[in-house]
């Protein structure tokens, strides 16, 4: 199957295979799920501080590739000459309110003012995890493109970015950051920040090849033939940023998890898997700790090298590395 456009029935978008998004059906079992709960959901342990050496950024990275990892899917990337910044998240709470959801364990190891000079934001779809009110209008004014799934941009500009800065990327599109090319492609998720806008905008994962990496932001997704096929038409790739947290039983197919995670590294013909989305808010009955436990041993039985750099600190992609941040804060 070759990459395909977004499809959509009336407003809504739909992905490319049937899906179970986990809608007003499973509130009841999801609630009695979290109410009998007895995993250690939220760290008994506090978190950090984390501190990012903000004068790292004076030097490119030797390799052409290095990655802060800021926690869930933000990660600020420098690839090949650029710097691109993923779901930025800053907030205290991925939440419509900031008095209630999902609480940070540790805060950002930097403050937005910190950041180096941006080339680019990419957003991939719209949820509060992902799409953060007070984070993006920090960047009001200051000149940076926005880079989004359709429909997504539509926010930004409410939240103060200049129109003319914000390009919306149906699946199989493309933009250009200087020589990086940026594509949308498929995942298999759902979106809206209410009860009455599910599904009118679209959500993406991203292949960013410049002329010496080529890499993929898998932002949102449950598992889906789309990762061959995406690997097939844009791999392979040096390294693959594939979501690992954030799973439940009945939500099956819109969050991968770290099994399906690995695979989803395999058929994408990734060199290299940096597990994202975990480790930052309580968003599933999981332990915090699972996902990345369970991934490196799985990673072993099938040979997937892995890129697990502590929270903050701007890391070079120059082969397997995991830093065991986490261990240290298990009870």
């Amino acid at each position: 199957m070759s990459i395909q456009g977004s499809r959509k029935e009336g407003k809504e978008y739909i992905n490319i295979i049937p899906t179970d998004a986990a809608g007003f059906n499973r509130l009841l079992p999801i609630l009695k799920e979290y109410i009998t709960n007895k995993e250690e959901n939220v760290p008994k342990k506090t978190m950090g501080p984390f501190t990012t050496d903000i004068s790292v950024y004076k030097n490119q990275p030797s390799s052409g590739l290095r990655i802060t990892w800021i926690g869930h899917s933000s990660l600020l990337i420098e690839v090949d000459g650029k710097r691109l910044l993923t779901d930025p998240v800053w907030s205290d709470r991925v939440s419509f309110s900031q008095s209630i959801g999902p609480k940070r364990f540790f805060k950002p190891s930097l403050k937005l003012i910190d950041l180096p000079p941006l080339d680019a934001i990419i957003l991939s779809h719209d949820h509060y995890d992902h799409l953060d009110k007070n984070t993006i209008k920090f960047f009001a004014g200051k000149n940076i493109p926005v880079i989004c799934s359709l429909g997504v941009g539509q926010y930004p500009v409410k939240w103060g970015i200049a129109k003319n800065l914000v390009t919306e990327l149906d699946w199989r599109q493309s933009t250009m950051v200087g020589d990086l090319k940026i594509t949308a492609t498929p995942a298999r998720h759902f979106s809206g920040r209410g009860m009455f806008n599910r599904n009118q905008t679209l959500w993406s994962s991203w292949v960013i090849k410049g002329p010496q990496h080529n890499i993929f932001f898998g932002a949102d997704s449950g598992p889906s033939p789309s990762f061959k096929d995406i690997g097939d038409t844009y791999g392979p790739f040096d390294l693959t940023m594939l979501e690992i947290g954030a799973y439940g039983r009945y939500w099956p197919d819109i969050h991968m998890g770290p099994y399906h995670a690995a695979d989803a590294h395999l058929a994408l013909k990734g060199k290299i898997m940096m597990p994202i989305h975990w480790g930052t808010f309580n968003l599933a009955p999981h332990a915090w700790y699972a996902p990345p436990q369970n991934l490196v041993a799985n990673a072993v039985e099938k040979s997937i090298q892995l890129f697990m750099p502590e929270p903050g600190k701007p890391t070079e992609v120059n082969g397997a590395y995991n830093s065991n941040w986490w261990v240290k804060y298990l009870s």
